[in-house]
Order: structure tokens, then C-alpha cells, then sequence
């Protein structure tokens, strides 16, 4: 059986000072057939090398998409690749730019709240599946499988009022669990 070819792209302006998304990569950024790589290093002025990351995404059969959930979106690095790497004829329309035609995206965020506040009348007024709703569109236009996101909450590394940070220990299996899922992603699942 072919092992899949895993590419994590982190979107992290402040790695250093992050609590949950560094907590994840450095389970994950080992593994033998992941290629991890943090994008604000890569692009610390935005500018983008479009031909490199496209060559990325071919040579991949996973697109992990791991960033922190800010003001109801993702850093603005993310959005900017997007906009760049996910172009016409290449990754749309179908039957023409359809280069990722069969990839899976994964979108693995995290989140400074508790999921209490992501649903129906709660603080944030909307769900998690509700809110990453332009990715999941963005996947589907590109042709890509969108995968069950891996949602991680309360991973603030502040303390806010009503709010619980999860413990250092619940982190560490959400950690796990991630590593998890990449060690047993299949290309026959």
C-alpha cells in the first residue's frame, strides 16, 4: 500500500507565543511522510512563490490547512495564499484547473474559547461546521475532498473571563490525536 504524502501548512503570525498550534506541530512535524512547513517564516512579507507552493500541493495527497480561528476567520497569510497558489487553471474551474481534482483538505484550527460558545445563541451565534464554511466551499470549488475539521478549544494563553483554557494534559491528547490521525490517514479510506 502506497503510504499518502502529507503537506501541513501552519499559518501562525506568532508561532513562539502560541499555546495550541505549537502544542500540535511539534507532535506532528516528525513524521516521515509529512512536509511541515510554517508559512509566515517562509513568507514574512507576504510574497508568495506561487510556482513552489502549487508544486507543493501536486506532489501531495493531503492538504493539512493548520491555523488559530481569529475574528470568526484565519490569519491573514492564509488568506492571501488563497488568493494566490489557488488560481484559475490551476485549481478551478472543474474540467479545466483541476489539478487538486481528488487532494483532501483537512482544516485543523484551534480556538481560544470553549466550543460553549460556537453554536446557536451562544456568545459567537454560529457553529464551528457553520463558520469554516467558506473553506469547505473553497475546497470543493478547488475539487478537493473536504475532510472533518480537527477543532481544538480553549487554547488561549490568557485568561478571559467565562472562559476555561483546557489543561496542559487535555491539550497534550489533543496533540495525540492529531498526530493520531496523520499516522493512520489512508489513500483507501
Amino acid at each position: 500500500m502506497k503510504k499518502p504524502r502529507i503537506l501541513v501548512n501552519l499559518f501562525h503570525p506568532e508561532i513562539e507565543n502560541s499555546r495550541g498550534n505549537k502544542a500540535l506541530s511539534e507532535n506532528v512535524k516528525e513524521l516521515d511522510n509529512v512536509t511541515y512547513r510554517n508559512l509566515y517564516k517562509e513568507y514574512p512579507n507576504f510574497k508568495i512563490d506561487v510556482e513552489r507552493e502549487q508544486q507543493l500541493l501536486l506532489d501531495h495527497d493531503l492538504i493539512v490547512f493548520q491555523h488559530p480561528f481569529y475574528w470568526y476567520s484565519a490569519p491573514s497569510l492564509l488568506k492571501e495564499w488563497e488568493c494566490q497558489v489557488l488560481e484559475a487553471d490551476f485549481a478551478y474551474p472543474p474540467g479545466v484547473g483541476d489539478k487538486l481534482q481528488g487532494k483532501d483538505w483537512l482544516s485543523v484550527v484551534t480556538v481560544g474559547g470553549p466550543e460553549t460558545a460556537y453554536s446557536s445563541g451562544a456568545p459567537g451565534h454560529y457553529s464551528m461546521d457553520e463558520l469554516l464554511r467558506p473553506f469547505q466551499s473553497t475546497a470543493s470549488f478547488c475539487s478537493m475532498s473536504w475532510l472533518e475539521p480537527l477543532l481544538f478549544y480553549g487554547v488561549l494563553t490568557l485568561e478571559v473571563e467565562g472562559f476555561t483554557n483546557i489543561s496542559d494534559e487535555d491539550l497534550a491528547t489533543h496533540a495525540q490525536k492529531y498526530r493520531g490521525f496523520l499516522e493512520n490517514y489512508s489513500l483507501d479510506a
